[in-house]
Order: C-alpha cells, then sequence, then structure tokens
C-alpha cells in the first residue's frame, strides 16, 4: 500500500526566552489536526516518551553471527564475476523484450506476491544489519512515523515495533497533562520523529515551561516550494498493516484483568534483564485463584512472585504468555508509575501491559510471542463472538464515532438500539479496517483514522484460511451441536459433530 508523508520542517525542541517549545510537523497528506498548551509535568512525558521510543526499535528476533569480515572478503571476488553478470543481464533483457508482446501469466499474482515477498525479506535483513552497524541510516528506513490524535479528553501517540510483535500507545489526559490550549483542531495524523527529537526529549526538565504543539501553521503549506517542506512515498508491507489492524481487534476482546504493584513489575523486569533462559518452558505463568493474592511464576526457573493485589475475578485456569523479554520496554516508567494493569486474553494469546501514571498511561501490547508476530495472528478472528454486522449499520456507527469522537460501547449500544453483541461486531469491523481504536485504559471507543481512508482487504490480504472455512461450515449448517457443559474452573466444554466426525472444543 503506498502512503504519502508529506511535513513542513522536522520536528524539534526550542528554547526560548521562557522555557521550551516542543513541536511536532504533522503530516500534511492527512486531516488537519492542532493543538499548543503548556506541558504540565515534563519529567513524566519525556520517560513516557522515552519508554515508548523503546517499542519503537525494539527487536528480540533472532539474530545470527556477524559475518562482516567474511563478506568483506568475499567482495573482493566481485571483479573475477562481472563480466558473467553483465553477460547474463544481456541475455535476461532480450527475454524480456520477447515477452512483452506476450499475455500476462495465469499464475501472474502468485508470481508478484512470491516476488514482493523475497524483496521485504532482504529489506527487513538490510535494515536488521543497519540497525546493528549504522543506527542513524536504519532509523531513516523505518516502516512509518508515530501516529498521534487529538481526542475530545485525550492525545495519544502509537507506534509499532522493528519486529512487528510490539504495540506501544502512551496517553496523556488533556485537561491534567496540558495547560490551556487555544489552537485545538481533533483529528489523527503522523507526526515526523527522528532521533535528533528523541535526544531533545532527554533534555525536558521541570524548571521553565515547555510548551506542546502540533504547529497549525503547517495546515497552511499549499505548494512544496515552502522552505523545509519534504515529502515521503513509502510501499507499507500488508504485514505490516495486518497486525496493526489486527491488535485493535484484539483490544475489543473479552478477557482478564489483573493490577500488578510496581514492586512486582520491577522484580519480573529486574530477573527477566539479568537471566536468559536456556531450556523451555520460558513462559510468565499467571496463577489467578479468587479471593487469593495474585502469583506469577517465572519459567523455567520457577521463581514465584506474589503481589499485594487480590484476585477478584471469575475462576480461570493458570494462564501462560511468552515473550516476556520485550517487558524491559517498560523500565524507564517503573519511578513514576503507580500501578501496571494487566489484560490477559489467554494461555499463548496477545496481552496488553497498562502503565498507570497519573494523567499518563502507557499501553504496551504483545502479541503471543515475539515470533509469533502480529501479522501471523489473524487467528484471532476465530476467538470474536460469532456476530455480523450489515455495512449499513456499520457506517451507522462509524458516524456515531466520527460525531461524538469518544463513546462507550454502552452509549453507541444506547444510539443505535442494537444488542450489545452487534454493536461489538460493528465497532469491531471499525477496528480492524483502522477508522477506530478501543482504549482499554478508559473503556471507550475512540474514532481514529490510522490511514486516511479505511483499510480493506486489498491492502490488509483476505481473511485467515481457518475462519473461511470455518464460515463455510456454519453457511452450509454442517455443524450439530451435542452437548455443552460448564467447568467448575471456568470455561466450557463443548461436544459437537462437524461433517460427520465428533470434536470437541
Amino acid at each position: 500500500m503506498n502512503v504519502t508523508l508529506a511535513y513542513l520542517g522536522h520536528s524539534d525542541l526550542k528554547a526560548t526566552s521562557t522555557g521550551q517549545i516542543l513541536s511536532l510537523a504533522p503530516n500534511l497528506a492527512r486531516e488537519a489536526v492542532a493543538f499548543d498548551g503548556p506541558l504540565l509535568q515534563p519529567l513524566r512525558f519525556r520517560e513516557a516518551m522515552s519508554a515508548l521510543h523503546d517499542i519503537v526499535v525494539s527487536d528480540l528476533r533472532h539474530k545470527p553471527r556477524d559475518k562482516a569480515g567474511y563478506l568483506a572478503w568475499k567482495k573482493s571476488e566481485e571483479s573475477r564475476l562481472n563480466e558473467i553478470r553483465r553477460a547474463a543481464y544481456a541475455v535476461a533483457a532480450e527475454e524480456m523484450n520477447a515477452r512483452q508482446a506476450m499475455p500476462v501469466p495465469v499464475d501472474f499474482t502468485r508470481q508478484f506476491e512470491r516476488a514482493r515477498k523475497k524483496y521485504w525479506n532482504g529489506r527487513l535483513e538490510y535494515s536488521r544489519y543497519l540497525q546493528r552497524h549504522d543506527v542513524e541510516t536504519w532509523r531513516l528506513l523505518m516502516p512509518c512515523d508515530p501516529v498521534i490524535t487529538v481526542a475530545p479528553d485525550s492525545l495519544f501517540f502509537e507506534c509499532f515495533s522493528g519486529d512487528e510483535s510490539s504495540y506501544g500507545c502512551l496517553n496523556v489526559d488533556r485537561e491534567a497533562g496540558f495547560g490551556k490550549s487555544d489552537s485545538t483542531q481533533l483529528g489523527t495524523t503522523n507526526v515526523d520523529y527522528s532521533w535528533d527529537l528523541y535526544h531533545h526529549f532527554q533534555a525536558l526538565r521541570s524548571y521553565g515551561e515547555t510548551r506542546f504543539s502540533i504547529d497549525p501553521a503547517g495546515f497552511e503549506v499549499a505548494t512544496a516550494s515552502q522552505p523545509g517542506y519534504h515529502e515521503e512515498k513509502i510501499d507499507l508491507p500488508a504485514g505490516w498493516l495486518r497486525g496493526f489492524m489486527q491488535l485493535q481487534s484484539a483490544m475489543t476482546l473479552p478477557g482478564i484483568k489483573v493490577m500488578l504493584s510496581r514492586e512486582t513489575v520491577y522484580s519480573l523486569l529486574a530477573w527477566l534483564k539479568r537471566n536468559k533462559a536456556r531450556i523451555s518452558p520460558r513462559a510468565i505463568r499467571f496463577e489467578l485463584v479468587a479471593g487469593a493474592p495474585i502469583k506469577i511464576v517465572l519459567e523455567p526457573w520457577n521463581i514465584e512472585l506474589i503481589d499485594r493485589h487480590v484476585y477478584d475475578g471469575p475462576p480461570t485456569e493458570p494462564v501462560r504468555v511468552w515473550g516476556g523479554r520485550r517487558l524491559l520496554s517498560l523500565a524507564r516508567t517503573l519511578p513514576l508509575a503507580e500501578s501496571f494493569d494487566v489484560h490477559l486474553l489467554g494461555t499463548g494469546l496477545p496481552h496488553f501491559w497498562v502503565a498507570r501514571m497519573g494523567e499518563m498511561r502507557l499501553t504496551l501490547g504483545l502479541s503471543g510471542w515475539t515470533v509469533n508476530d502480529w501479522t501471523r495472528s489473524a487467528a484471532l478472528d476465530l476467538i470474536a463472538p460469532p456476530a455480523e454486522a450489515s455495512a449499513a449499520f456499520i457506517d451507522r456507527v462509524a458516524g456515531i464515532l466520527r460525531e461524538k469522537r469518544t463513546a462507550s460501547a454502552r452509549a453507541v449500544e444506547l444510539a443505535t438500539g442494537e444488542s450489545p453483541a452487534l454493536v461489538g461486531a460493528a465497532t469491531r469491523h471499525l477496528a480492524h479496517t483502522g477508522q477506530a481504536i478501543y482504549d482499554l485504559t478508559a473503556g471507550l471507543y475512540r474514532w481514529r483514522q490510522i490511514m486516511p481512508q479505511a483499510v480493506g482487504e486489498a491492502e490488509i490480504g483476505p481473511p485467515h484460511e481457518e475462519l473461511v472455512g470455518l464460515q463455510k461450515i456454519l453457511e452450509h449448517r454442517r455443524i450439530e451441536i451435542e452437548s455443552s457443559v460448564d467447568m467448575p474452573t471456568g470455561g466450557r466444554v463443548v461436544m459437537a459433530k462437524v461433517d460427520g466426525s465428533h470434536a470437541i472444543f
């Protein structure tokens, strides 16, 4: 999917006679968004944005041994092969010219997808090399700048990690986090973000006023002749978009919420920082018993962390989550966090960690495990409630959210007069197409367009093949429920006959 990013100048932190101005350059190709107000807690904002930055640059995929020296030696042999390459290129050029008059092959789409996959694999490999050897150049190749949304009650920043397994969202209450703003325009846009801006963040101090500004003057730019205007055209891979959409849908799914103290999270991060698991299992196990303190077990060491908070939710089996080293991105929030909320969808499924810092909340969304990034977590659609909303009803819900900008599920139900299941299906669809987001910390749906237009199947690819198969089974009524039994520790065991074969769910 081709995306145009156009900025007037660069984001920067500038010194003034009375303090500092943190000015973010918005994407001129998006809807007009503006905000200007004093930052009341610059130190807290500095640490929260730094934690968000750690999420952006995190990449915990396996990194093979560096062979730069060997490759440099091998490069000396290139001169001997140059003539062979030129000859092969000439032959290939003649073949291509001969095929110009031929019809398009039947499997052209498959060949194109295979070639594009090869290109993106090569680009990611090059990106990982630059990340180790040339960080400045690597930053220039980041897939997309962070997204910022100005909502009626808050500002929030969103980002995606380099390995596409972690999602970060910093939410700042407008009333408690900023002073009075005389220039506000609601909406969503990309902001120009660079390593220089990250280093400027480290200079934020509590003495002197710091103003936060999304420059409204940028929206008056009509031509590219303005000084400081720069435009980037990038081709986002389908996997990046699909991953971003999937995690938005995951936020709307029902799960288990537990609260952890700062001390427990510190102990968890300290152990993961100092120790690396050599054998399996490498999970973080949550043992939740109603009326008992929350217990976390770090595998394979079987280290137990007992939190002072008591679990008061429904009975449940132990929940295991993987890829715990990604939690180290929360380290900078520890001195300022009051508590942490953890939203668990189930064993091996995505989970969300929310650091509560007064008027700020940092949400870290993690896929099931590091290599199972959000792109390959498309099967989340399979555990969503089986309700389907019509296109007309989805447009109606979109109109309500677009008008109100922020609304609870109950408010949408009252406005439409429809059931919670149907409203949930509509909001999940809007989240999956990048038009809305569910705010875990506030329990609200927000109108937020990740792209200027709705993202469809053409951009993010077809639905999961297992979901397509399930829909065919349901359409042809090839399933028969034989029994359903509620389990004492939560959940339900369902016995059914599918296409004549017995199955247990």
